[in-house]
């Protein structure tokens, strides 16, 4: 039995240049390939004015879905460095962190980059439009903020979420406490 091309398309991350995100990720969409860049709303100042921009959550990278037996026309896009690999072997990022993430960016939430963490409590989201996702659960002056990681990438994003829709008792915690300034892992 012969395998759907679908079968075959796994999420991988592009490294792309500084500053190329949106241009790599509007190149690989006009061309049919897949690809997903999760933005976020950031205020910058200039001299005379403020302004919302969107910038990438993963600054300097892209996910894109492909078969990796045709790595062609993703390495010829323009922009892109390389697929985020070890040695010869590319490294597919988790269905599950792409659908976690594609759902944040749906939910209209706001987030932030956040640092990878690797200590804390998981818990679930048992309310709102991120019902069912797990995470670390952090507290920042006094709001709970549910972090999503990509572990290939070693990076995470922080949405802010309400504490009605967590639940912790459903998903084993870890003890390990994490207090950098105001930052306070909640644990067990």
């Amino acid at each position: 039995m012969e395998q759907s091309s679908d079968d075959r398309l796994l999420w991988f991350v592009l490294r792309v240049r500084p500053r190329h995100d949106k241009t790599v990720s509007l190149t690989l969409r006009n061309s049919g390939i897949e690809e997903f860049l999760p933005l976020y709303r950031a205020r910058h100042k200039w001299a005379d004015r403020f302004k919302v921009v969107d910038l990438p959550l993963f600054p300097g990278y892209v996910f894109c879905r492909f078969d990796p037996s045709s790595l062609l026309p993703i390495l010829n896009t323009p922009g892109v460095i390389d697929i985020v690999r070890a040695g010869r072997v590319l490294l597919p990022v988790k269905d599950c962190e792409i659908a976690d993430l594609q759902r944040l960016a749906k939910s209209g939430l706001n987030s932030e980059p956040w640092p990878y963490l690797q200590v804390g409590q998981r818990v679930r989201i048992e309310g709102g439009p991120l019902f069912g996702l797990e995470g670390l659960l952090v507290e920042i002056r006094k709001s709970l903020r549910l972090v999503l990681s990509v572990d290939l990438l070693q990076r995470s994003v922080l949405v802010e979420i309400d504490r009605d829709w967590v639940n912790v008792s459903k998903v084993p915690s870890s003890s390990a406490v994490f207090e950098p300034d105001t930052l306070k892992v909640q644990t067990a």
